[in-house]
This record gives structure tokens, C-alpha cells and sequence, in this order.
């Protein structure tokens, strides 16, 4: 069975402001995008992603997803000038050696990461799709077998203004069965860490994780990561600047928090120096920007440094979040995957059924390949919007 043609779609989704929260200060870029303080990423005020629709002679559709929250023609260019014209015509029932051969075209001019990345990655996921579906197998059972289909998670984010509104969330989530939050900060060392006690006296049995949005330099993060120990955190994400390996490596070396790292790499090289490095004790891949493929050669290096993994997922749609669960369902040492409350609600527009969820736990999507069924006219109706 070969592969007959590709087809990107570029989609920036309006959330309603219900499940947005308040709106935050940013300096205006233009476009939509936004710089918001104290954050340093460019930001959409729409959801915008990149999916790559792959199809066989039988015309089996296969559906992958890139995280690409601004600016997804890029990688969409990519997929239709350099990807598709290579991969029509290859085995559909054959991603990996479609991976390592998409892989190879701007390898040695430099392109393994970025765009060039992301791209691959909507692609891979989508020959992982295809070859499930045309097999009549889950992703996670063509990946050696799931170590779970319940897969344990954390919910990612209060997104209120203040500190006791966001306890108040963090109260809500904590009623409604939710186990453990992230706190995404970088405010200053004593700020985050009186978020960090309002929230646990307002919610004690949850489980808090801080992300510093690389707003220290390590000898805050230090400060910050002993304040987080002395309150009993699960673990501190990505504190410093993001290529800082040594720093990060100073730092797993003075904290007893687990450092968190993972959401700007994209390839097995690159998270083979951290480990090599000692610089992360969590390793978060966001198979979004890894693709199937390549996270799971992640996860068995990491395995082999004794490192669990804990997928990032963010503003990626209902694909990407299939693919994520897919890949955490295969992965031995698992520590959580992200969940997103307004990406994950936002994401299943584009599908026939949401993803089932619990916010302590996903369920690992049934049937084949991805387990989800895209909406064709939805993303079709969405993309001409776009």
C-alpha cells in the first residue's frame, strides 16, 4: 500500500473567553501575537496549529498534528514543498523508515530542529495514524504494547490574575478528582512562592509543580527550588534560559526538586547531551514537536539513565493530544502527561468525540491507529476561516 497524496491545513481557532480566563497585558507584536510579561514567547490570542492529512490508495486517512502555536504556514510550507513530495508514493504502512528518510533531506544544512522539526513531527504522527488504521491496531500497540491505558496526569495552569483566585480554581479542581497542578510562574522567587502556599492551603491534597518559564538565573532558581522543597513540590520546569545545559546541570546538582526539562528539544540528540549532562531529572518531550518516532528514541534513552518521562503537551489540538497518550501509554517509566483544561476542550472541535478524560487520569483513545476520528468539515469550515 502506497501513499497517494498529502494535504496540510492551517487552523487559528478562537476560544471563548469562558475557557480563555482573563484576559493578560501583553505588548502587541502584531498579526495576533503578543509578548506576555513576564514571559519572553511570542503568543497567539487564537489557537493556532498545523494538521498534515496523509493518504493511501485505498484512500485510508492518516492525521498528524505539529505544535505550532504561532505562525503554522511555516511549517505547512515546509510539509508541502519539501515533505510531501518525497513521502507520495512510500510505503503507508512504514513510518519509521519514512522518518529517517524525511529526517535525512536538511539534515546536514542544519534543520533537525525548529520548523523543519514540527513539520516532521505533524507528518510522522500522521503515518503512525495511517499504519494503525490500515493494520486495525492502536498506535500504542504497534509501539510493543501499552503499559497502561489510564494514564495519570496533572492539570497545567490556574489561569487567574490573583493569588486567591487562583485558589479558588485550584479548590475547584482539587472537588472535581484533580491530583496535582502546575503553577506557571516566574515572578520573582518570593511571589512564586507565596502563589505556592496560597494554593496549597487552599487545596492541601493537591500535588504542585511549579514552571519557571526560564525567568531565573541559576542562583534564583536555586532559591526558589529550596523554598519549593521545603513545601514538599513534585518538581520545578524549565527555570533557566532553555539552551542553558550547565546551569541546569548546576542545579539538578544543588536541588532536591526535580528539575524538568524537555518542551523546546525535538530530537534524541539534543536530550541525549542533557542527560549525558545530569541537567533534567524529568524529561518532557512534547511528541508534537518530537513526532512518534522520534519520542519514543527519546524515552529509551532516558530509560536507560533511569530519567521518567512526562510528556508536555500545551496548545495542540485533539491529534497531538492522541498521539502524546499513545507514545505515554508505551512508555515504561511514565512520571504524568499535561493536561490542558482550554487546549483539550478547544482541540476536540476537530473531532467526531472528545477525548475521555478524568482530571486526575486520560484514558488511552481506543481502536486504531490514534483511536480518534478527525471531523473533515469541522477542520475543512475552520481552515477557510483560518
Amino acid at each position: 500500500m502506497r501513499i497517494r497524496e498529502v494535504h496540510t491545513h492551517v487552523l487559528k481557532v478562537h476560544a471563548d473567553e469562558a475557557y480563555l480566563g482573563p484576559k493578560r497585558d501583553g505588548s502587541r507584536i502584531g498579526g495576533g501575537y503578543e509578548v506576555r510579561e513576564p514571559w519572553r514567547s511570542l503568543y497567539s490570542s487564537r489557537y493556532e496549529t498545523l494538521l498534515v492529512e496523509v493518504v493511501a490508495e485505498d484512500g485510508t486517512t492518516g492525521w498528524g498534528e505539529a505544535l505550532a502555536p504561532v505562525a503554522p504556514e511555516v511549517p505547512a510550507a515546509i510539509v508541502d514543498l519539501l515533505l510531501a513530495p518525497v513521502l507520495v508514493g512510500m510505503d503507508a504502512t512504514a513510518p519509521r523508515p519514512a522518518w529517517y528518510r524525511l529526517r535525512d533531506l536538511m539534515r546536514e544544512r542544519g534543520h533537525l530542529v525548529g520548523h523543519q522539526a514540527d513539520a516532521l513531527a505533524a507528518v510522522d504522527i500522521a503515518l503512525w495514524d495511517l499504519a494503525g488504521r490500515l493494520a486495525g491496531l492502536g498506535v500504542a500497540q504497534l509501539l510493543g504494547g501499552a503499559f497502561r491505558t489510564r494514564l495519570p496526569t496533572y492539570v497545567s495552569g490556574l489561569p487567574r490574575p490573583t493569588d486567591p483566585e487562583r485558589a479558588e480554581l485550584a479548590r475547584d479542581w482539587a472537588d472535581r478528582g484533580a491530583t496535582a497542578v502546575k503553577l506557571h510562574l516566574g515572578h520573582g522567587v518570593a511571589a512564586d512562592l507565596t502563589t505556592v502556599d496560597v494554593v496549597r492551603a487552599a487545596a492541601p491534597g493537591l500535588r504542585v509543580a511549579v514552571d519557571g518559564h526560564w525567568a531565573y538565573g541559576v542562583d534564583e532558581a536555586v532559591a526558589l527550588a529550596r523554598g519549593l522543597a521545603e513545601r514538599g513540590a513534585w518538581f520545578l520546569e524549565a527555570p533557566l534560559a532553555p539552551e542553558d545545559v550547565v546551569g541546569h546541570a548546576e542545579l539538578a546538582a544543588r536541588s532536591t526538586v526535580p528539575v524538568a526539562v524537555g518542551e523546546a528539544l525535538r530530537n534524541r540528540y539534543e536530550f541525549a547531551q542533557w542527560l549525558d549532562a545530569r541537567a533534567l531529572r524529568i524529561a518532557q518531550p512534547d511528541v508534537a514537536r518530537t513526532g512518534i518516532t522520534e519520542a519514543m528514541a527519546i524515552a529509551e534513552l532516558c530509560a536507560a539513565r533511569h530519567v521518567p518521562v512526562a510528556p508536555h503537551h500545551s496548545v495542540g489540538m485533539g491529534v497531538s493530544l492522541a498521539a502524546g497518550l499513545h507514545v505515554a501509554a508505551a512508555v515504561a517509566d511514565l512520571a504524568a502527561f499535561e493536561y490542558q483544561p482550554t487546549s483539550t476542550e478547544v482541540g476536540s472541535r476537530i473531532l467526531t468525540g472528545p477525548v475521555p478524560l478524568h482530571p486526575a487520569a486520560f484514558d488511552l483513545p481506543a481502536g486504531p491507529g490514534l483511536g480518534v476520528d478527525v471531523d473533515v468539515e469541522a477542520v475543512r469550515a475552520l481552515a477557510k476561516e483560518s
